[in-house]
């Protein structure tokens, strides 16, 4: 796993302590949901989810996104939430959801001829991408849609994009010590549209959105970070100072923190 990892999709940190990891986790999870939900759930109204409707959540982290489909779709419908680690659905497992060990990435994909086929942010640390991909496309009903949601850090990969001090030129300095680990996936997201194309589908559109200055921003770099520590200091890229300051500064509240954008593609299966 690289430094950046945990920071796109939450991971399990290696050799983390298993209480002190799940904590990190659901902290994280519970960002992402803070930040990005209200971006999911609007793409998803556009697609016109409405009673009956069967959905498949691809790699669910956490409940926010299956119960919220579960109410659009009613007692009439069916959500199918998959994941190699089911442990966060202790309350999500009733009807109509249905939670299920699976990975896209290996495993066939469900029966169902779904509606819908949503995933975010897991298709870039999935290692056969192009099997992910027939496998929900397979899962789709003709007429479809499959909604792909994955960050995309080399489009705006400040944390603090107003580097206008000491702290914040500490942050993105930190930030760039990440992403020099990552390689080629900071770019993954805005490949979207044109994976979505050459897998079939047709009216395929996208857009990217990045929040500023919320209470989750300062959340998730603080999970982040804390979660980064040992590789960043055994690596050489910071010192434990450095990173006792950084989140320092970030618990004050007052840095304009930034998340990398989250690009979301759609499309239809013909």
């Amino acid at each position: 796993m690289t430094l950046i990892d945990g920071y796109l999709s939450g991971n399990r940190p290696a050799g983390a302590a298993e209480a002190a990891g799940a904590t990190q986790i659901g902290r994280r999870h519970d960002a992402f949901a803070a930040l990005f939900d209200p971006t999911t759930f609007r793409h998803i109204e556009r697609l016109g989810i409405g009673p009956g409707w069967r959905c498949w959540e691809v790699g669910a982290g956490g409940p926010s996104v299956v119960s919220w489909l579960a109410k659009r779709v009613g007692p009439t419908g069916r959500v199918l939430a998959t994941a190699t680690d089911t442990s966060w659905q202790t309350s999500a497992a009733r009807p109509p959801v249905e939670v299920r060990t699976h990975d896209v990435g290996a495993d066939a994909p469900p029966v169902g001829g779904f509606d819908l086929v949503h995933a975010r942010l897991v298709l870039s640390r999935v290692p056969d991408l192009e099997q992910a991909l027939r496998s929900m496309i397979r899962a789709l009903r003709s007429g479809g849609r499959l909604l792909i949601e994955e960050a995309d850090p080399a489009l705006q990969p400040l944390p603090c994009p107003d580097e206008h001090g000491p702290a914040q030129e500490l942050a993105n300095r930190l930030r760039r010590a990440l992403l020099t680990q990552r390689g080629s996936d900071v770019a993954y997201g805005r490949g979207l549209p044109r994976l979505l194309r050459a897998a079939g589908l047709r009216q395929v559109e996208a857009d990217a959105y990045f929040p500023l200055t919320a209470p989750a921003c300062a959340a998730l770099e603080t999970v982040t970070i804390q979660q980064s520590r040992t590789a960043l200091t055994t690596a050489g890229l910071a010192t434990d100072e450095d990173i006792t300051t950084h989140l320092a500064s970030v618990a004050t509240g007052t840095m304009d923190l930034a998340t990398s954008p989250l690009v979301s593609a759609w499309g239809r299966k013909g």
